[in-house]
Parts: structure tokens; C-alpha cells; sequence
């Protein structure tokens, strides 16, 4: 069975760009455009890992973040927080929150790729 990976992004082109990426890794994809979606889905069907956007319309990503982690069925799911904020600090908030990982945008697709694979690997 192919591991799911829950995309939670406002952008449909930045889904898109995120789902080809993956691809190679033959992953099946569930996009979500809001933070209110990602949630629903994630409870719903937890993913094996989820690719998280922090500026989301109706919830924001820090939020999404800390009910993924507060929830038993999905707590321990690998986070990776993706995002166009490079400060330091929004670093340190993803860890805080309990994020796996921590990317920015733009993102280079093989550093995606990696990732997330690291992540379905439970290297990370």
C-alpha cells in the first residue's frame, strides 16, 4: 500500500509543484487548501506524513500544527513545515510546535523529495 502524504497549502500551483515532486516517490497525495481542510483530513485518515504551509486562510499552520500533535491518532505523524518565513525564530516556533522538519520556500525539489522520504523512512 503507498504511504499518504497530507499537503496542506493554500496554493494550488504550490500543491501542484509539491505533488510532482513527490511523485518519484510514488506517494498518494491528499491536498488540502486551508488549514480547516488539512485538519479534517488528517483526523479523518491519518496521513504518513504531512507537508504543512504556516500562512493558511481559516487556520493557520502553527494551529493545524498544534492539534496534529495534541490528537493521539496523529501526534506522532512526521510534520514537515514548509514555508516563505526564513527567520530564525519561525525555525524555532516549527521545532517548539514539534515540527520534524523545516523548510522554506522556494524549495528545491530534491531537498522536498528527501525529506519527505526521510520522513515515510522514519529517519527523521
Amino acid at each position: 500500500m503507498q504511504p499518504t502524504v497530507l499537503v496542506v497549502e493554500d496554493s494550488a500551483s504550490v500543491r501542484r509543484l509539491i505533488e510532482v515532486c513527490l511523485r518519484p516517490l510514488a506517494v498518494n497525495i491528499v491536498p488540502a487548501e486551508d488549514g480547516r481542510v488539512g485538519i479534517h483530513a488528517a483526523f479523518a485518515a491519518p496521513p504518513d506524513a504531512v507537508v504543512l504551509d504556516i500562512g493558511l486562510p481559516h487556520i493557520d499552520g502553527w494551529e493545524v500544527l498544534r492539534r496534529l500533535r495534541e490528537n493521539p491518532d496523529t501526534a506522532a505523524v512526521p510534520v514537515l513545515v514548509l514555508t516563505a518565513h526564513a527567520q530564525p525564530e519561525v525555525q524555532a516556533q516549527a521545532e517548539q510546535g514539534g515540527a520534524n522538519a523545516f523548510m522554506t520556500k522556494p524549495f528545491g525539489p530534491e531537498d522536498l523529495r528527501l525529506t519527505v522520504k526521510r520522513m515515510l523512512d522514519g529517519d527523521i
